[in-house]
Order: C-alpha cells, then sequence, then structure tokens
C-alpha cells in the first residue's frame, strides 16, 4: 500500500463547502460588512465637522454642507432604484439559468448557486442598496454651520463608489451568466471542479484487510438523503481518541435511510455519539466536494440528453466525451479505491471506499455508447478516446476499455446495416467528423 499524496484533511472544508452551496452567507456577511463600513464613516464625518467648528471655517463647512444637499438627491435616487434594479438583473438571470437547466441538465444549477461572481454581485448590490439607507438617515436638516453636528460627505462618496462597482460587477455578471448557455464553458467548468476534486483527495490504495475484526456500527439517525460527504479530520479524531479504526461504510453518493449503518469500528468500542456528530452530511443532491464520480456523471448526463431524439445534438456529446476521455488520462496511473486516512502518528484511522477504475469507466462510457448507434460522429470520438486512454493506461487497467471497445463495435454493427456505414462509423475521429 502506497500513501503518497495524502493530504491531511483540513478541519473547516466541509464547512466551507456548504456554506459556497447557499446563496444567504454572502450578503448576510455583506450587510454585517456595510454596517460596519456606514459606522466608521459616519464617525470620520462627525469628526470633519467638529474640527472645522473648532478652527471656525464656517465658509468651508458651507460649502460642504451645499455639495452633500446635492448628493443627496443622487443617494435618494439610488435607494430609489437599486432595489428595482436588482430584481430585474436576477429575473433574467433566472430565466437564463433555467434555459441552461433544460437544454443540458438541472446539475448546471448548482454552478450558478457556487458561482463567486453570482455571490459577489448580489452582495453589492443589496449593500449598495443599505448603505444608500443608512446615509440618508445621517442627513441634518440644519444648514447652519455653527449647529451642524454631522455632514455625511465621505459616506456620499463611499455610496457613489458602490454604485460604480455594482455596474462594473453588473458586465462581469452578466458575461458570467450568458457562458451557463453555452456547453463548452459548462462542460469546462465541470471538468475543473472534477480536477480539484481530484486533488484535494487523498489516495492510497489498499483494503479493509488487516483491520481486525469489526466490534461494533454506527447507524445513520438523521434524515434521508444522498450522503454528500464526511468530515474525516473529526472521524480521525474521534478514532484516534477511541484507538480504534473507523470504516464508512457506504460511498460518497450513496442514499442513506435512517437505520442504515455508516460506520464499522474495528479493534474496539464504539466512539461516544458526541464525538461523531456533523461528521456526516447528508443532502437533497449530491455534490462535487468528495465526490470524485459527480463530475463523470453530470459530463454523461450532459451527453445523454443532447443523443436524445428530442435533442439530437451530437456535437454536445463529443465536447463531453472530449473532457470524459481528459478526467480518465488523468486519474489512470492514479490509485483508486479504498482510501486510508491517517492520525498525526502515521496510524490509519478512517478507511474509505472509494469508486475504482472500472467504475469510473463504466460511469464514463457504459451509457453513452447505449445511444451512439445513430450518431457516427459520436461512436468516431468514443472508439477515438478509447483508444487514446489503451495507449496510456497500463497493463492491468486496459481490460474495462477493452470491453467497452469491443461492445461499441458489436452495437454499431448491429445497428448500421450498410457495410460502408459501418466502416465510416467505426473510423476513430477525435473530431467526431473533422
Amino acid at each position: 500500500m502506497s500513501d503518497r499524496g495524502y493530504r491531511r484533511p483540513r478541519p473547516l472544508s466541509p464547512l466551507r463547502e456548504h456554506l459556497r452551496d447557499t446563496f444567504w452567507f454572502a450578503p448576510t456577511m455583506g450587510f454585517v460588512c456595510v454596517f460596519v463600513l456606514w459606522l466608521g464613516a459616519s464617525a470620520v464625518d462627525e469628526e470633519i465637522v467638529a474640527v472645522l467648528q473648532r478652527e471656525e471655517a464656517y465658509d468651508e463647512l458651507s460649502s460642504l454642507i451645499a455639495f452633500v444637499q446635492d448628493a443627496k438627491t443622487i443617494v435618494t435616487t439610488i435607494s430609489s432604484a437599486m432595489m428595482t434594479f436588482i430584481g430585474v438583473v436576477f429575473s433574467i438571470s433566472l430565466v437564463a439559468v433555467q434555459m441552461a437547466s433544460g437544454q443540458l441538465t438541472p446539475r448546471v444549477v448548482r454552478i450558478f448557486v457556487r458561482s463567486r461572481i453570482s455571490k459577489l454581485t448580489l452582495t453589492v448590490f443589496l449593500a449598495t442598496f443599505l448603505f444608500s439607507l443608512l446615509v440618508l438617515t445621517s442627513y441634518e436638516s440644519e444648514a447652519d454651520p455653527r449647529r451642524v453636528v454631522s455632514v455625511p460627505l465621505l459616506q456620499s462618496m463611499l455610496t457613489l463608489v458602490l454604485v460604480g462597482l455594482s455596474l462594473l460587477l453588473f458586465i462581469v455578471y452578466v458575461s458570467a451568466t450568458l457562458r451557463l448557455l453555452q456547453v463548452g464553458p459548462v462542460v469546462d467548468r465541470i471538468a475543473r471542479d472534477s480536477f480539484r476534486v481530484l486533488g484535494r483527495m487523498p489516495r492510497g490504495p489498499g483494503g479493509p484487510e488487516g483491520l481486525g475484526p469489526e466490534t461494533g456500527r454506527v447507524v445513520h439517525e438523521g434524515r434521508a438523503g444522498v450522503l454528500r460527504d464526511v468530515n474525516t479530520a473529526r472521524l480521525v479524531r474521534a478514532a484516534r481518541r477511541q484507538d480504534v479504526v473507523l470504516r464508512l461504510i457506504p460511498r460518497i453518493g450513496d442514499f442513506v435511510v435512517p437505520g442504515t449503518p455508516v460506520l464499522a469500528v474495528h479493534g474496539g468500542a464504539v466512539p461516544p455519539r458526541s464525538r461523531l456528530r456533523y461528521t456526516v452530511s447528508v443532502g437533497v443532491e449530491r455534490t462535487l466536494h468528495q465526490d470524485l464520480a459527480f463530475g463523470l456523471r453530470q459530463l454523461s448526463d450532459i451527453a445523454l440528453r443532447a443523443l436524445s431524439t428530442s435533442v439530437n445534438d451530437p456535437t454536445t456529446a463529443v465536447q463531453c466525451l472530449d473532457r470524459i476521455v481528459q478526467f480518465l488520462a488523468a486519474v489512470v496511473h492514479l490509485p483508486l479505491g479504498t482510501v486510508h486516512h491517517r492520525d498525526r502518528s502515521g496510524r490509519v484511522r478512517l478507511v474509505q471506499e472509494g469508486p475504482g477504475w472500472e467504475d469510473l469507466v463504466d460511469l464514463a462510457f457504459e451509457e453513452i455508447r447505449w445511444c451512439v448507434a445513430g450518431s457516427p460522429q459520436v461512436s468516431r470520438r468514443l472508439l477515438a478516446g478509447l483508444d487514446d486512454l489503451l495507449l496510456l493506461a497500463p497493463e492491468e487497467r486496459k481490460q474495462p476499455l477493452v470491453r467497452h471497445r469491443a461492445l461499441l463495435v458489436q452495437t454499431v454493427e448491429r445497428a448500421v446495416p450498410v457495410a460502408a456505414d459501418r466502416e465510416f462509423a467505426l473510423l476513430p475521429d477525435r473530431q467526431g467528423i473533422g
């Protein structure tokens, strides 16, 4: 067993990923920051007025009062128009996302939800609206420079800065949202996310043998749903304190119901329930945080929808196959399957089952292969991809690729009666058809 490439899990990693799947956290933090910024700017404006009054610079203070009164009109316009602007922008965006989910796969909505530019844009828009309302409360009706307490000079300028930033982000946001309607950027984003998962995953082949007898099990007591991720740092810490080895029974992405065994204990008593709290996350759908196969699942879904009779878009399927082959080529030499998580002393504390090479190959090609009979463009690209992977794969990993290639040839031979058409459909081509 080799554990090269192992990375100790970061304790806050699951929390960070779960927050990225929400759309409320960033605006909430933006509200807090805006309120702090307003308090700071108000204090600075009051100090400016106090300094000018102490120096009896009433003419300069009168000029500032006149300036901010003119700026008040702009701030009032901003506060009244900003919410309308936000509603229009995000209504159009939701329509674009709905079109993308219908054209590609509903899983692309997750890209919009996790998009940093989407959250940043919404945060800045709402922050501008809130800040403008707070600034309006700072304006005074008093025009006498000797009696005025605060002149919201800095606050007005910051409002204008936020408006400028909002307009800039609006342009960037529209560009990013329009990319959701294009197949290429979407499949590229899925591929990049999959490579990030691959880079985060600890690698080390091995199996549960040698762990000792199983001495207990922990069942799932929460709601039914998909096993999205596990807090490996917390599980390793709990196993180390109890001096046992824990084995995760379901795979990431499996659907679990209450009463399903999720952890097997080897070598001692079951850790206290308090130490295992918040170690297993169950949700309504899979995520790419720890799920190595989910990227391939999304690419396969897009390809299958493109090959359906209602859509009939083989070029999209070819683009998906490009990324599928790219991903498999990246993992062809990597150890897959069981992962061993170790504590700080190097002892195995958590064993986790992951997809093996054959699992990934079947997920990548099985369903697509069933749909290529009437699409020579896809069959040619699929053959070229299999041939490329056969050149890269070590001997022990060639068998699944050889099997899929033989089954693809049989599928085309059964579906295409004309010999010349069969020969054309079975000619490997990395572009499908030129």
